[in-house]
């Protein structure tokens, strides 16, 4: 299996009450595929699956997976603090019908680098979906190093790696090291060009949820062979990614959800609503990259 255009880690939409908004939901995937959008991703960290119990986990990879059907690959996030419970999120996403997962190392508890090994280890022995990896310390507090990738690049469920870590040395450093092997996705937004430039041609994106042409325009042109014209996108867009990027990230994202059209509703707390100031700095950023 592999990766290719933008995937998109979507947002949770969510009414009043606090309940999730379903109908919106829909008009979300609708808005990301009619976009360009070759791939749907729920449950990740821009879709806010850490304040979601189990069961809002199930029916909204399972509603996800109705609404979707086979217009876009479709891949889980089933991260979780212990290796038993990432294990059942993996396996009911396998039930529902998904083709791949997404995992991170279990975040909060730092496990060294020989435990996030066994820990992926222990998952694939447990189920059957081929793996993406995910490395973004910044958010899981260990990285998935070298050492762990080495003890992986030949098991054929791992298919690749989404390279959030900023660190542009990992560029070369993967794809030369795991040729073949591993693919290497872009995950790190504000960094898509340096990616697409050297032959990346996947990107998940949680910005494309409220930017999914300007996402696609910029990995489409790159695809095609046009650097300029992808540079050109990418000028475009950046500045709208650096302001989502630069903390409240989720708040961001909603809020410019409804800047596109789609309110999607507030964030679970603690992540608390943005103020008139920060409104106005997304809007600012967010209509600057339109025609």
């Amino acid at each position: 299996m592999k990766l290719s255009g933008v995937h998109s880690p979507i947002v949770t939409p969510f009414t009043a009450d606090g309940k999730i908004d379903f109908n919106t939901l829909e008009a979300v995937i609708e808005f990301q595929l009619q976009c360009g959008v070759t791939g749907i991703l729920p449950g990740g960290s821009t879709g806010e699956f850490y304040a979601m119990t189990p069961t809002e986990r199930h029916d909204l990879n399972s509603f996800v997976k109705d609404a979707v059907g086979n217009r876009a690959v479709l891949i889980a996030g089933a991260n979780a603090t212990t290796t038993q419970d990432v294990i059942g999120y993996c396996r009911d996403a396998e039930k529902l019908g998904y083709e791949a997962v997404m995992l991170a190392p279990p975040y909060y508890s730092l496990p060294a680098q020989d435990e996030v090994l066994k820990h992926f280890q222990m998952v694939l022995d447990a189920m059957g979906l081929p793996l993406v990896l995910y490395n973004f310390p910044a958010r899981a507090g260990v990285e998935v190093g070298y050492d762990v990738l080495d003890g992986l690049a030949d098991h054929p469920q791992v298919i690749a790696i989404k390279e959030s870590s900023g660190d542009l040395s990992r560029i070369p450093g993967i794809l030369e090291r795991y040729a073949g092997r591993i693919q290497l996705v872009c995950g790190a937004d504000d960094q898509a060009y340096d990616y697409f430039a050297k032959g990346v041609d996947a990107w998940i994106a949680g910005g494309a949820n409220s930017a999914p042409a300007e996402h696609v325009a910029v990995l489409e042109a790159a695809v095609a062979g046009d650097l300029p014209k992808s540079r050109a996108a990418m000028d475009k867009l950046l500045p709208f990614i650096e302001n989502i990027e630069g903390g409240k990230y989720v708040q961001k994202v909603k809020y410019a959800m409804e800047l596109a059209g789609v309110p999607c509703g507030a964030t679970r707390a603690p992540m608390m609503a943005l103020n008139d100031s920060e409104k106005s700095s997304v809007q600012a950023d967010f209509n600057a990259m339109k025609p």
